[in-house]
Parts: structure tokens; C-alpha cells; sequence
């Protein structure tokens, strides 16, 4: 633990940021899977908008730093497949 007091702070502000970082990464797996789970269901008029709302939170994701943009556009796209292959 640190003593000098910015330091201090800065640890604080670290861990907060860390964890809506987490927070977010989180909602982002969460949407993906439940296309996932739509796909299985073979239920389209479902998987389309959690489709639309997984490709958004992926893009954001990509925007604020939590994913790479290739890893993002490789997910997108098998996403993509998946619907269309319904």
C-alpha cells in the first residue's frame, strides 16, 4: 500500500476504473451469449436484434479500449455467419 498521498489516490482511481472496465466486458460476453443461446434455439426474428445489440456493444468495446479492433471484426463476422446461416 502506498504512503505518499497521490499515490494513494491513484491506486483508488486504478481499482475503480479497473472494475468498469470488468464491468463492461461483462455486458458485452453477456449479449454475445445470449445471441448464442437465440442460434441454438434456431429462433431468427430473436437473434436479430441481440444480434444488432451484440455488434454495438463490440464496436463500443473497441472504441473505449477493451478489445482490439481485429478481435472485434472477427467476432462481428462470425456472429454474422451464424445468423445467416439459420
Amino acid at each position: 500500500m502506498p504512503n505518499i498521498k497521490s499515490a494513494i489516490k491513484r491506486t483508488k482511481i486504478n481499482e475503480k476504473r479497473r472494475e468498469h472496465r470488468a464491468m463492461q466486458k461483462s455486458a458485452l460476453r453477456t449479449s454475445v451469449k445470449k445471441f448464442l443461446v437465440a442460434v441454438e434455439k434456431q429462433d431468427k426474428e430473436q437473434a436479430q436484434p441481440l444480434l444488432q445489440d451484440a455488434l454495438r456493444k463490440l464496436d463500443k468495446g473497441v472504441t473505449k479500449g477493451l478489445l482490439h479492433k481485429n478481435t472485434a471484426a472477427r467476432q462481428k463476422s462470425r456472429l454474422t455467419q451464424k445468423l445467416n446461416s439459420l
